[in-house]
């Protein structure tokens, strides 16, 4: 008689891992997260005042602050700004009228001054002549016309109450290599000489903030380093700073 083997069955139950869902929740949350945001913002911007609307629209078409309305200082900063280029641009404009009216600058407009309006301000540009129509030769002492140019100019200038700096620039032709005067002290000496003309003919007191020597350093015509066009005094007619943001108690 056979006898019958046992059966032994095992069973073996495999482990799977849950599904993996990934970071993919994380995203959709994120972009919720900012549509709702966007969505705060816009529903403050239908209750707020025309001028922040303006403001902040305007921000968005000038970044830098250039235009009438803007948002680069919300609540009255943006347009003391604009207010502040407007009368730059009526300097400008004053300037170039009692210069038409004077023979000897007539023509000198647009070739030995020029004036720009720039992201930092009016820009007034004395460009020398192979002549010397600004300072005698090889040194600080301004010629008749520099000092009637200058005079007119401080005339002009002190009536607004924008800060001014003043800076000097000369060509890349150096002095003799045995001279201690190099064209870094004569376009400091030739701005400090500008100031020191002007300041009591016109401007206010402490309008000029900085005197700049730059030498061959900011050439007008980096093509062209030894002409007579690169010694120039450039007068910077400032915009005024924004003014600052309110500071925050902290506890510290």
């Amino acid at each position: 008689m056979k006898h019958l083997e046992a059966v032994v069955v095992v069973t073996k139950k495999v482990k799977t891992h849950g599904k993996h869902y990934g970071g993919a929740w994380k995203v959709a949350y994120a972009d919720f997260v900012t549509a709702m945001m966007a969505l705060f913002i816009v529903l403050w911007l239908m209750n707020s005042e025309p001028k922040i609307k303006e403001s902040v629209a305007g921000y968005f078409k000038d970044p830098t602050g250039a235009t009438k309305k803007t948002g680069a200082a919300v609540g009255g900063g943006g347009e003391a700004i604009a207010k502040n280029t407007d009368e730059l641009a009526n300097l400008k404009e004053g300037i170039e009228e009692a210069l038409k009216k004077m023979p000897e600058f007539h023509e000198a407009l647009g070739k030995q001054v020029e004036l720009t309006l720039t992201g930092e301000g009016l820009r007034i540009e004395l460009v020398e002549n192979e002549g010397g129509f600004l300072f005698e030769s090889a040194n600080a002492t301004p010629t008749a016309s520099g000092r009637r140019l200058l005079g007119v100019l401080a005339q002009q200038l002190g009536q607004v109450p924008n800060p001014i700096l003043i800076e000097g620039h000369t060509d890349a032709v150096p002095y003799g290599p045995d001279s201690n005067y190099t064209n870094w002290e004569l376009s400091a000496d030739r701005a400090n000489s500008a100031r020191r003309l002007m300041e009591p003919n016109g401007l206010r007191p402490g309008q000029v903030k900085q005197v700049r020597g730059y030498a061959a350093g900011s050439l007008k015509k980096p093509d062209r380093p030894n002409d007579p066009a690169n010694r120039r005094i450039s007068l910077i007619v400032r915009l005024p700073d924004p003014p600052k943001a309110a500071k925050t108690a902290t506890g510290a």
